[in-house]
């Protein structure tokens, strides 16, 4: 293990104007853990653009290693469930955020928020999924156990061009299921499509303000976007239908009525990856390994070395991005 090594470190001043810096660091600089992982591959998530940037309140403590995700093999352990030169991956508990994260060459965590890397995924491809990939399998599996079979009618995927958005679409073509994806972006609809998508529909159709109850179109979805969005969604959603609700690209507010819960019995379905508990990650991760089709998550999946990280940031929070951004460490 290397004395000092390189990572991104953001801080700001006492005007809290925020700075993003490349910089050398060493154990000592990273917060207190029980597990030190060599990072081999990492990902650039919304939640990272938001951080880097400061267009979001994401990070809560300073000076702060971003980075929510990463795979990478154990160097040294003291939890009873992990040794030296296993291979495990890391999602949410807060790290990037309120504890120092994942785009430097070694973490510092926690090992009760590692899981053990599954039987089928390599390092690469889990952060091919990712928090972004993980979320969507939540989102699928609460789908389900509301019962939402293929025979119940389409659902639709909000944010489609998306890291959530695309491995959604996915998992849900390879189980069946007709998908419509939503997406600001028309010109990608043959990449949706390719991915799985039944039908591709602009995103200007959920946009404006909702009416408490509109016609029928869906069964349910996954919502990456919230506000009216989510609203539109939900007020077309069929009678006995869910929508599992996962991000707020477009806000966190929620501009609706009661009416598709008390009139048509709507379940709004939260998706918690962040502090999810491991019986449910592992089970999460299981099903990425047999459900998700690794020749389409190599095809939305672009990589990247560490110095592209930044500029990374940007262009996801710019809409640029689709699919998935994979950081290998060791390029």
């Amino acid at each position: 293990m290397k004395n000092r090594f390189k990572g991104i470190l953001l801080d700001r001043d006492e005007a809290k104007v925020l700075s993003v810096t490349t910089a050398e660091l060493s154990l000592d600089d990273l917060m207190d853990g029980d597990v030190v992982v060599e990072v081999e591959w990492t990902t650039v998530n919304y939640k990272d653009g938001l951080a880097i940037t400061g267009r979001g309140p994401v990070v809560r403590r300073w000076p702060m290693v971003p980075g929510i995700d990463c795979a990478g093999t154990v160097v040294s352990s003291d939890n009873a469930r992990f040794k030296p030169g296993d291979r495990v991956i890391l999602n949410g508990f807060g790290v990037g955020e309120t504890h120092t994260g994942a785009f430097a060459e070694y973490a510092r965590l926690n090992g009760d928020w590692l899981i053990a890397m599954p039987e089928g995924i390599d390092g690469r491809a889990a952060m091919a999924i990712g928090t972004a990939g993980y979320t969507a399998m939540l989102s699928v599996m609460a789908l389900e156990r509301h019962g939402l079979t293929p025979d119940r009618g389409p659902l639709i995927v909000t944010g489609a061009n998306g890291g959530v958005g695309t491995v959604a679409i996915a998992l849900l073509a390879k189980l069946g299921y007709h998908v419509i994806a939503s997406t600001g972006r028309p010109e990608e609809g043959d990449f949706l499509k390719g991915l799985g998508a039944a039908e591709v529909i602009h995103r200007d159709e959920l946009t404006g303000p909702a009416k408490p109850l509109a016609k029928e179109r869906w069964a349910g979805g996954v919502d990456c976007v919230g506000s009216h969005t989510l609203a539109n969604v939900l007020a077309m959603t069929s009678y006995g239908g869910a929508v599992a609700a996962c991000g707020l690209a477009q806000g966190m507010d929620l501009p609706t009525s009661v009416a598709p819960f008390i009139l048509r019995g709507v379940s709004l379905l939260g998706i918690d990856s962040v502090m999810a508990p491991r019986a449910l990650r592992e089970e999460a991760w299981a099903r990425l390994a047999r459900d998700l089709d690794m020749d389409k998550l190599n095809a939305l999946a672009t990589e990247i070395g560490f110095d592209d990280i930044i500029d990374a940031a940007t262009a996801i929070l710019d809409g640029r991005v689709r699919g998935r951004v994979v950081v290998n460490m060791k390029a």
